[in-house]
């Protein structure tokens, strides 16, 4: 298991108890590094949405769990936030909700000369993801070449 891993399962682990006492949902854990420096997120939801000060509770009980154990090596930026309207699906939780849902997916190599598809989530497993586009095909992407999943959003 790499740092970067180890961290953020150490991280989940710390946040699921205050998840459940606050009635919030863990959406993903990342350690990432962005320009020099490391950050440390955590997104979150709730029904009905997660607010600014929902945000800050949680950061607030997640931080001084991160001082007490201190097992990053690394300094780092702690931010805790909702995930957001194009909300990435990850987890088997996340294809489940999103079932029926309009999605986009990137993929790694081109697929039929593109890299970028849109459709609505009609089927799923641990190792495929499958949309029907607009002109109502059907496509089956290996989850091992997808590099982002997540909810369609319009403006």
């Amino acid at each position: 298991m790499s740092k970067k891993e180890l961290y953020e399962q150490k991280t989940e682990e710390l946040l699921l108890p205050i998840m459940e006492e606050q009635g919030f949902e863990l959406v993903d854990v990342e350690y990432v590094k962005e320009g020099g420096s490391w950050y440390l997120r955590a997104y979150i939801d709730k029904p009905g949405g997660i607010t600014v000060d929902d945000c800050e509770t949680v950061s607030r009980q997640l931080s001084d769990l991160l001082d007490e154990k201190d097992y990053i090596e690394d300094s780092y930026i702690l931010e805790v936030s909702s995930p957001g309207l194009g909300r990435p699906l990850k987890k088997e939780k996340d294809f489940e909700r999103s079932l029926g849902e309009e999605i986009e997916i990137r993929t790694y190599r081109p697929v039929q000369h593109q890299k970028e598809f849109r459709g609505l989530l009609t089927a799923y497993d641990k190792n495929s993801i499958t949309i029907e586009t607009e002109n109502h095909e059907s496509m089956v992407f290996a989850r091992e070449d997808v590099a982002l999943a997540r909810l369609a959003f319009d403006f």
